[in-house]
């Protein structure tokens, strides 16, 4: 199957990472609604993934052979849409839309209306099973197509992610890949002081997974790693990846309250001059 050629090296990713993260900041302040703080922590994992680890093909966003990408913190649907405009799913216009009434960008990915999602997310802890049955699928068609979802961290205190967790080690599935968004926030506080995580590796590794842990919102690392999967023949990878809420933007970076809070007309600009 033929395939668009996409940037590879780090550098490239990291300019697809700044314009996205532009992009984001644009749309969120236009919309007055939107998830900024993970969506600019998630960044540089979803364009390191979609321009140069991904097999898929906007031409053919449906093909049968796709490696599938989910992303189970579905409320960070700005940097997914803005990925996939820049990858050339569909016009960049269309995100001038985003979050309007009757518009196809809904504030969490809807399939049916958005080529290049695969499943409809937002209610967190379901895409990291959705992703475990995709792999199952894969593995009994015989199928070297393999599955990706980015997971929140304070999403993982959702019961049904370790279910599917316990699951895939189980079944062996060495086509999955979790990714962890670990940027230690969640709405309204941290995820220790609300639910204690750690020692996330060690829990993932305890139900049969590999685990590599990177800084998140390094380009290289994340290459390293993410072009490596599966790490280990028969286990399921995970890496953990240890990001800031908001990077890029100084006065939104490591701060709770930029959740979902939305930046004002100025506010934007001076984000967009430290994105520039």
């Amino acid at each position: 199957m033929s395939r668009t050629r996409v940037p590879s090296t780090a550098d490239q990713v990291r300019d697809a990472a700044r314009a996205i993260r532009r992009r984001d900041v644009e749309m969120v302040h236009a919309a007055g609604l939107g998830h900024i703080g993970g969506d600019l922590s998630a960044a540089d994992i979803v364009a390191t993934l979609y321009f140069a680890v991904l097999d898929v093909d906007p031409e053919r966003p449906d093909d049968p052979e796709r490696d599938r990408y989910i992303q189970s913190k579905g409320h960070a649907s700005g940097v997914l849409y803005a990925t996939l405009a820049a990858r050339g799913f569909f016009a960049d216009e269309l995100l001038d839309s985003y979050m309007a009434d009757g518009s196809p960008l809904n504030g969490h990915p809807d399939r049916n209306k958005v080529p290049g999602v695969e499943t409809n997310t937002g209610p967190l802890g379901h895409g990291l099973p959705v992703a475990g049955g995709t792999s199952i699928a894969a593995k009994l068609d015989g199928s070297p197509r393999r599955a990706f979802v980015l997971c929140g961290d304070g999403e993982l205190q959702e019961g049904s992610n370790w279910e599917a967790i316990m699951a895939a080690g189980h079944r062996g599935l060495d086509n999955l890949v979790a990714i962890i968004d670990r940027n230690g926030l969640q709405q309204g506080a941290g995820t220790e002081e609300t639910n204690a995580l750690d020692p996330l590796d060690a829990k993932f590794e305890a139900f049969g997974w590999t685990v590599r842990t990177v800084d998140g919102n390094d380009v290289e690392q994340l290459l390293e790693a993410l072009t490596a999967v599966p790490f280990e023949s028969g286990r399921p990878s995970c890496v953990i990846a240890h990001t800031v809420k908001g990077r890029g933007v100084s006065f939104i970076e490591d701060r709770v309250e930029w959740h979902h809070k939305v930046p004002n007309a100025e506010q934007t600009a001076r984000a967009l001059e430290e994105l520039s």
